[in-house]
């Protein structure tokens, strides 16, 4: 993770932050030292992996704290955005959030959307590199506090692929090749799943930003593609549905339904044998296969060396309503989530290689820090990485991206007017929410 830290591109509006305190300071939240009882509200999105590791770190917490009980609201990422947005407009929003990224742009745009955790002594963030808590400022204001750093990775039953005799792909080329390979016995290489924040754009922003070295949005949400580029990233993708790569939208709704990928029996089973995606939530698929089937797979170049234009971000932050009536709890409680070396221990890689150090080098000493997340990172620290723009996560953005992929997939509309669709409508949109 030391490498991820040096290549990140912070905000404009950033600050140095001062911190103090030490390692263990869950205790010291107010002048007289005590936490007063109450009760918090903790909400977060996850898989069952991350949902069942943190219920035990709230029943560690609550054995150490009795006076203080900690409810939990959780569920999947669909449709999580829109829960918290209307809690948030009704000032309904729980003490302590999971928040995304780009979040950040949509609830706190002035840096007053959230509880200022700059101002709360009861949150260590000496363990924290200062160009990873960048991330979670707003005008200089601390809104959240990454609690990892990740990109989305390639991931493979490793069972499938060895009954094929077939290598994890390299390079592009090399995963077209694996079509034929796997369709001879109606099985896919890898699977893009669109229900899942935009996966398949994601892979085709990589492909293209490799091979031109443009950023598809920058920080400052301004589009780096031209509509050309938007062009050949669909082509990218529909070659992929006709090379037997990946499976087309209609052959995947007519096997999953409405299931996530990592829930459907094409997955599990092994007909699907990889996945892309963030290797702070690649437990859920691990979770679904015998114990270390899932592995890391190399991150794709063009074969000529070049194996850039792959993404990283803070995989999710922690923030703390500006409506709570428990500020200095709520910091003692996240202080707990990401410090806390008991804590660390059962959220292991549950939401991605801890930030703080603490953490990680809790989950390091009790040989914790294993797994394809582990190894996905190691393989990014390598890489020539791009850090995401918030802009790209917005959930009108993913509404653009998946409009076009459907209509290539489903060929109601050519490479060439999809993207010119989602150009107009990218451009119009980004004018409008920069002001």
């Amino acid at each position: 993770m030391k490498k991820l830290f040096s290549i990140i591109t912070a905000f404009s509006c950033v600050t140095v932050l001062s911190s103090c305190g030490s390692k263990n300071k869950t205790e010291i939240t107010k002048p007289d030292g005590k936490l007063d009882p109450c009760t918090l509200r903790f909400s977060w999105w996850g898989g069952d992996d991350r949902h069942e590791a943190t219920l035990d770190a709230i029943e560690l917490w609550e054995s150490k704290h009795p006076d203080i009980s900690i409810v939990p609201e959780y569920g999947g990422w669909d449709g999580w955005t829109e829960k918290v947005t209307a809690q948030i407009g009704s000032a309904s929003e729980p003490d302590i959030l999971q928040i995304n990224y780009d979040w950040l742009i949509t609830m706190s745009s002035d840096g007053k959307g959230f509880y200022d955790i700059g101002t709360l002594d009861g949150l260590d963030l000496s363990g924290f590199d200062e160009e990873v808590l960048s991330f979670g400022k707003v005008g200089g204001i601390m809104n959240a506090v990454p609690v990892s750093l990740s990109g989305r990775g390639l991931f493979y039953n490793s069972d499938v692929f060895s009954d094929l005799g077939a290598e994890y792909p390299t390079t592009w080329d090399e995963l077209s090749d694996l079509g034929s390979v796997f369709g001879e016995k109606d099985l896919y290489p890898l699977d893009l799943d669109i229900q899942s924040g935009g996966t398949a754009w994601y892979f085709a922003v990589v492909y293209i930003q490799q091979k031109t070295g443009k950023e598809f949005i920058t920080m400052d949400g301004q589009l780096g593609f031209t509509e050309e580029d938007i062009r050949d990233a669909l082509v990218f993708y529909k070659d992929l549905e006709d090379e037997h790569v990946i499976r087309t939208l209609k052959t995947r709704t007519d096997e999953d339904g409405n299931a996530a990928l990592y829930q459907s029996s094409e997955f599990i089973d092994g007909k699907i044998a990889g996945v892309l995606e963030w290797g702070s939530a690649v437990g859920k698929y691990e979770s679904v296969l015998p114990q270390g089937v899932l592995e890391a797979g190399p991150f794709l170049s063009d074969g000529k060396g070049n194996n850039g234009g792959w993404m990283i971000k803070p995989s999710l932050l922690y923030a703390i309503s500006k409506n709570t009536d428990h500020p200095d709890e709520a910091a003692a409680f996240m202080d707990f989530l990401l410090n806390n070396e008991e804590c660390a221990e059962i959220l292991g890689t549950t939401r991605g290689v801890p930030a703080s150090s603490y953490a990680e080098e809790s989950l390091e000493k009790n040989g914790k820090l294993t797994g394809p997340a582990q190894d996905s990172n190691e393989m990014l620290d390598k890489l020539d990485t791009v850090t995401i723009s918030p802009y790209m996560e917005l959930s009108r953005m993913k509404e653009f991206y998946n409009t076009a992929i459907e209509a290539v997939s489903y060929n109601t509309a050519d490479p060439s007017e999809a993207a010119h669709e989602m150009y107009e409508s990218i451009v119009r949109y980004l004018e409008k929410i920069r002001k």
